[in-house]
C-alpha cells in the first residue's frame, strides 16, 4: 500500500534548522531591543544622531542577504555560509561588549568598536539570514502539503527567539545602569554561539533531502579556489570592513543609503523589463510586485519604530511601575516548570521525529536539559545570596516591549490561519488583506495617540497603551508580511525570482532607513518640529503621523485592489 508523504511525521531537520533559527533571531531581536538605549545612555549620542544610525543598521541588515545569497549559490553553499555568517555575528556581538565595557573610560575607542561590531553584525548577517530560510523547503519533496506546515513551525522558531531575547537581554542589560547593557551584548553572543554549535554538529546528519543527500553542500560548479580558508576568511574579513565603512559614511559622513536602494530597484527594473521573452501577463503580474512592495515600506517605517521612536516612548512617557515583591523560591519553580515542558515536548516530538530516536540527539539534548537545570539551580542560588528571599520588581526595562510583538504573534497567528480558512470563498484578496494589515497599523496608533492626547506634560501613562498598539501591530503584521511575501513567490517568473525577492527585500531595507528617518521627528521636551508646515509638538501629534500615513496608504491600495487582481489573475 502506498505511504502518503503528507501523513508522515516532519524530517529531523526542520528541527535543526528551528533551533538555529531561534538562537540567531534571540540574538538580533535581543541585541535591537538595546541598542537605541545603549547609543543615547551609554554612548551619549543626542535622538536624531542615534535613530539616523539605527535606521542605518537595520537598512543595512536587509540588503546584505542579497551578497551572502548570490555568494552561497555560486561558490560556497548554503551550510558554510550559514556558519560563516553565525561566527562573524558572534565576533561582532564579542566587540559590542568589548564597547560596552570601556565607553565610559575610553569613549572614542568605544565608538570605534561600536561601528565595528554593527558591522560585524551586518556582514554575518548576510551570510545567516538567506540561506537557513531557503533549506526548509528543501527538505521536502515537490508537491508535499507538509511544506507550508513546515514554514509555519520554522516561523514560530523566529518568534520564539524574538519574544525570549528581549526579555533576557532587558533583564540583563537594560537595568537603569549603563554599565550593564555589556550583559545583553553577551547574552546575545551566547545564543548566536549556541546557534552555530547546533547548526555545525546536526548539520550533515539530519538536514537532508528525501533522499538522503545532505543540502546546502558546495554548488556543483563552485571554483575549488573560491573554498581556500584563506580567501574565505579574507572575503569576510573584507565584507565586515566594508559594512563597517558604509555604516559610518551614511551615519557620519553623507546620508547615501536612500539613494543607493533606489538606484537598484531602478537598475532591477531595467534589468527586468529588458527581457524581450516575458510575457503580457508576466509582466503585469511583476508591475504588480513593484507596487505592492512600494505599499510596504509604508506598514515597514511605521512598525519599526519599535526599536527607535517607541523604545524611546517606553522609557521616558510610560508608567513601567510594577512594585512587585517576588519570592525567589517561585522563580525557581516556574523555571523548573517550564523546564519540564520543554522536557516533554522533546520526548513526544521523539516518536514523531523517526520511530528509532537517534542517541546523538537525544544524549544531547538530555545534557543541555541537565546543564539548564543546574543554571537555573545555581542562578536562583545566587538570587538568594543577593538579595534574600524576595526580590523586588519595581520597573519593567523599556526593552522588553519589543518582546510583545514576538509573543502577540505566537499567540494569535494560528487564530488568523484559523479566519482565513473559516471564510472560504469570502476571503479577502491578497491586496485587501494587505490594506487590512495597513489599517490594523493605523488603528493601533490611533489607540495609543487617544492614550497621551489628555495628559498632561511630565504625567506618564500606563502600560495597556503601548500594549495594546503592539498588539494592533501585530495583527496587522499577520494580515500583510506573510501574504505579501507569499504573493511573491506567486506572481515572480521563474528566472526572476531571486531577483524580484531583492525587490522585496530592498522595499523592507528601505522602510528600515525611513524608520530611523521617522524616528527623528520623535519630539523633545519644549521643541517643536515642522514637517511640511504641520508641526509636530507632543507624542500625540507624532503618532497621529504615523495614522494618517498608514490610513491614506491602506484607502489608496484599497482603491486599486481590483486593478492588481485583474493583473494577476488571481482567484480567491
Amino acid at each position: 500500500m502506498p505511504v502518503n508523504i503528507n501523513q508522515q511525521p516532519h524530517p529531523k531537520g526542520l528541527y535543526i534548522l528551528f533551533a538555529t533559527e531561534m538562537w540567531e533571531r534571540f540574538n538580533y531581536y535581543g541585541m535591537r531591543a538595546v541598542l537605541i538605549l545603549f547609543m543615547t545612555k551609554a554612548l551619549l549620542f543626542n535622538k536624531v544622531f542615534a535613530s539616523n544610525l539605527y535606521g542605518s543598521y537595520t537598512g543595512l541588515i536587509y540588503l546584505t542577504p542579497l551578497l551572502g545569497g548570490y555568494i552561497a549559490d555560486r561558490y560556497w553553499g548554503n551550510s558554510r555560509a550559514i556558519i560563516a555568517g553565525g561566527i562573524v555575528m558572534v565576533i561582532g556581538e564579542i566587540i559590542l561588549f568589548m564597547s560596552s565595557t570601556v565607553y565610559h573610560t575610553m569613549p572614542s575607542l568605544s565608538i570605534l568598536l561600536f561601528f565595528s561590531g554593527l558591522g560585524c553584525m551586518i556582514a554575518g548577517n548576510g551570510f545567516f539570514k538567506p540561506n537557513i530560510s531557503s533549506l526548509v523547503g528543501q527538505l521536502y519533496p515537490a508537491g508535499d502539503k507538509r511544506t507550508d506546515v513546515a514554514y509555519t513551525i520554522f516561523y514560530m522558531g523566529i518568534n520564539t527567539g524574538g519574544a525570549l531575547g528581549p526579555v533576557i537581554c532587558g533583564l540583563t542589560g537594560d537595568t537603569g545602569d549603563p554599565s550593564d547593557f555589556k550583559w545583553a551584548f553577551m547574552a546575545g553572543g551566547i545564543s548566536m554561539a549556541l546557534s552555530v554549535v547546533v547548526q555545525k554538529i546536526f548539520h550533515h546528519k539530519y538536514v537532508v533531502d528525501p533522499a538522503g543527500k545532505v543540502l546546502g553542500l558546495t554548488p556543483e560548479n563552485a571554483s575549488p579556489k573560491a573554498l581556500q580558508p584563506l580567501l574565505m576568511i579574507g572575503g569576510l574579513m573584507l565584507t565586515s570592513f566594508l559594512m563597517i565603512g558604509l555604516l559610518y559614511i551614511d551615519a557620519k559622513v553623507v546620508n547615501y543609503l536612500s539613494y543607493l536602494m533606489l538606484a537598484a530597484v531602478i537598475f532591477i527594473a531595467a534589468i527586468i523589463f529588458g527581457d524581450k521573452s516575458l510575457t503580457r501577463i508576466e509582466r503585469q503580474r511583476i508591475k504588480v510586485i513593484f507596487i505592492i512592495s512600494f505599499f510596504v515600506i509604508f506598514f515597514w517605517s511605521a512598525f519599526e519604530q519599535a526599536g527607535a521612536s517607541l523604545t524611546f516612548f517606553a522609557d521616558e512617557q510610560t508608567n513601567r511601575h510594577l512594585g512587585w515583591k517576588i519570592p525567589v523560591w517561585c522563580i525557581g519553580i516556574i523555571s523548573c516548570f517550564l523546564l519540564y515542558i520543554v522536557y516533554r515536548l522533546f520526548r513526544k516530538a521523539q516518536h514523531h521525529l523517526s520511530s528509532a530516536a537517534d542517541r546523538l540527539l537525544r544524549n544531547t539534548m538530555y545534557v543541555l536539559l541537565l546543564l539548564f537545570f543546574i543554571g537555573i539551580v545555581g542562578i536562583n542560588s545566587y538570587l538568594f545570596l543577593l538579595h534574600g528571599a524576595y526580590i523586588l520588581l519595581d520597573d519593567v526595562p523599556p526593552s522588553l516591549f519589543l518582546s510583545l510583538g514576538s509573543f502577540f504573534i505566537v499567540i494569535f497567528a494560528p487564530l488568523f490561519a484559523w479566519l482565513w480558512t473559516r471564510l472560504g470563498k469570502y476571503e479577502p484578496l491578497p491586496p485587501t488583506k494587505m490594506a487590512i494589515g495597513l489599517l490594523f497599523l493605523s488603528l493601533g496608533y490611533l489607540w495609543i495617540a487617544f492614550g497621551v492626547k489628555e495628559v498632561q506634560p511630565g504625567v506618564k501613562v500606563s502600560m495597556i497603551w503601548i500594549t495594546g498598539m503592539y498588539a494592533l501591530h501585530t495583527f496587522g503584521e499577520l494580515c500583510l508580511s506573510p501574504v505579501g511575501l507569499s504573493l511573491v513567490n506567486k506572481l515572480a517568473p521563474i528566472k526572476f525570482a531571486s531577483l524580484l525577492m531583492a525587490v522585496w527585500f530592498l522595499a523592507t531595507a528601505a522602510a528600515n532607513k525611513l524608520a530611523g528617518v521617522l524616528s527623528t521627528l520623535y519630539p523633545e521636551k519644549n521643541k517643536v518640529i515642522m514637517l511640511i508646515g504641520h508641526p509636530i509638538r507632543n507624542a500625540y501629534d507624532f503618532f497621529m503621523l504615523f495614522v494618517f500615513m498608514a490610513s491614506f496608504a491602506a484607502v489608496i491600495l484599497l482603491l486599486i485592489t481590483k486593478r492588481l487582481t485583474a493583473m494577476t489573475i488571481l482567484k480567491k
